[in-house]
């Protein structure tokens, strides 16, 4: 089984596409690091304010899959202090 988290950012403080990556970077390769997730950039890469980064994991367990990604959406929204999450998707493909 694989699922994706997909997280819509916004980022208020933001004046520049690299002050942009600058922020998004590092929260990239935290979720990667911690949880063992893949991680991207996925949208938005044009907009200074606003970004949408994708988690991805394969597993053989559903169950697994959705909690150990709303592990990494709590943590996204508890953690990350450059700007809040605007909305969040779990979707699982069998």
């Amino acid at each position: 089984m694989i699922a994706t988290l997909i997280i819509h950012l916004h980022l208020p403080t933001c004046a520049s596409l690299k002050e942009k990556r600058g922020r998004i970077k590092p929260l990239i390769s935290r979720l990667h690091r911690e949880f063992n997730v893949s991680v991207a950039e996925m949208d938005l890469q044009d907009k200074w304010q606003e970004a949408v980064i994708g988690c991805a994991m394969i597993n053989s367990d559903g169950v697994t899959l959705r909690q150990s990604l709303q592990s990494v959406a709590k943590w996204v929204e508890a953690n990350w202090t450059d700007g809040q999450v605007i909305d969040e998707k779990i979707e699982i493909i069998a």
